[in-house]
């Protein structure tokens, strides 16, 4: 069982697999709703890269998610969004058992409306979390589930006694 203080979003970033942090990256560049990170991106590459935003902005997608994938101390709230692009690009059949198994409504993986009445409820956890091992990569479902629960650790509090340290 992993600690629920232990789970940020920098911590998962980094323990990535080179591959997939590239995937990450470049979904994450893609993203046309992503543009206020994309900025704050471009502007921590140009000061580590010691260029400016806009030689950044000039590279073509893939040097950017190059860049991106291999920065040193990714700050939180970057590696948040990027962990989310990377699902909604690469993860959303995944995403989608999971809340049909939850019993969540969603679009395509997206959950449509707030959840209700704080933590999801164990039990529904659980089946959610049987439905995914059973159907796809260990690593890629505790991946899922640590994303979830830094993003909301109130309504997913459940999934903690099913994370591997």
């Amino acid at each position: 069982m992993v600690d629920q203080a232990e789970i940020h979003p920098a911590r998962l970033w980094k323990q990535m697999p080179d591959a997939e942090k590239l995937r990450a990256a470049d979904a994450f560049w893609r993203d046309p709703e992503g543009a206020p990170q994309q900025i704050e991106a471009m502007a921590l590459l140009a000061q580590r890269l010691k260029a400016r935003p806009r030689y950044i902005q000039g590279l073509a997608i893939e040097k950017r998610a190059h860049h991106l994938a291999h920065y040193v101390g990714m700050p939180d709230l970057l590696a948040a969004r990027l962990l989310v692009s990377y699902h909604l690009a690469h993860q959303r059949r995944m995403m989608a058992a999971f809340l049909d198994a939850v019993g969540i409504p969603h679009e395509d993986g997206l959950i449509t409306s707030e959840l209700e009445g704080g933590a999801v409820a164990a039990d529904k956890v659980a089946a959610g979390v049987k439905a995914l091992e059973a159907s796809f990569p260990a690593e890629d479902v505790q991946r899922y589930f640590a994303t979830l629960l830094a993003q909301d650790p109130d309504s997913w509090a459940g999934l903690e006694a099913h994370l591997k340290s």
